[in-house]
């Protein structure tokens, strides 16, 4: 089996490094801001490494699964970079949701070391990923694909390849856009509807009876409804970074992204005081910014 360095043991990294340790696979971890994942992957019998540069040096497979392009190119770069680390044939894979143009500057530099860059953003939730149920949306050079494509399959069911470096990211922020403007949506109905003195569950009920209906409203539903955010592990700060990222893919592409601002700005502003809480608790932005 292919030896994997994996580096970001967040609420995703860790559900993807528990279903890697679960399936066999030869692990050397490196955190990205928190250890406690890092050690619990350890007592499972996982390495540890001292630098990216380590990490690179010891895995046929290379994953990164941090939270920002600025992140992702920390960890390439300089004299303890993966990139210096890296053998002819490494495979490096970048499954957070980063910037398309970063992305495809990477993707050269590591062909120049002889290795190969994958952008493989994912789709679903951290319990899909214990489960090995994730969507994968991989891109960039076809054959280092289908060289990693069964270590894919071990944690994705639905795995994609979609074509050049950059792909893969770029759908992901199309994907991610239409989301989170969803979910902004259906927060903000909840909050109105408060204050248009109609029940939120009767508001969803009629809703989710029709064509509307999807996923995403549930997920917001969930916590505007019956206070659990769990539905939807999925931070307000990550998201305002991905509908910043989108806006910044469109800029990249020659046009003004039209709908994605409402959501952005509310999103941003929402950062400034509750970051950390789940994208469905965004319901709490709304009402408390139509009480005030």
């Amino acid at each position: 089996m292919a030896t994997i360095g994996f580096i970001g043991l967040g609420l995703m990294g860790n559900a993807m490094v528990t279903r890697l340790l679960d399936k066999g696979y030869d692990l050397t971890v490196l955190a990205n801001r928190s250890r406690a994942n890092v050690e619990a992957a350890m007592a499972r019998g996982a390495s540890e490494a001292a630098t990216p540069k380590a990490l690179a040096e010891a895995s046929d497979i290379v994953m990164l699964c941090v939270d920002t392009s600025q992140s992702v190119e920390a960890r390439m770069h300089g004299a303890d970079g993966i990139i210096a680390g890296i053998k002819p044939g490494t495979v490096v894979i970048d499954f957070g949701t980063s910037l398309p143009n970063s992305t495809r500057k990477l993707a050269q530099e590591v062909a120049d070391a002889g290795g190969a860059y994958l952008d493989a953003p994912l789709g679903r939730t951290p319990q899909h990923a214990f489960d090995g149920l994730l969507n994968i949306m991989c891109a960039g050079d076809r054959q280092a694909f289908e060289r990693v494509e069964p270590v894919l399959k071990d944690l994705g069911e639905n795995v994609f390849h979609l074509g050049d470096s950059g792909a893969g990211h770029t759908i992901k922020l199309l994907n991610n856009f239409f989301g989170m403007t969803v979910a902004n949506a259906m927060a903000e109905v909840m909050a109105v509807a408060d204050h248009a003195g109609v029940d939120r569950k009767q508001a969803y009920d009629v809703i989710a009876a029709g064509p509307l209906h999807s996923m995403m409203m549930d997920f917001v539903a969930a916590y505007g409804i019956d206070g659990d955010s769990s539905k939807l592990a999925f931070s307000i700060q990550n998201a305002s970074k991905d509908l910043g990222y989108y806006r910044q893919m469109a800029r990249d592409a020659g046009v003004e992204s039209v709908m994605a601002v409402p959501a952005s700005e509310a999103m941003a502003d929402a950062s400034k005081t509750m970051g950390d809480r789940m994208v469905s608790e965004m319901v709490d932005y709304y009402a408390q910014r139509f009480s005030s």
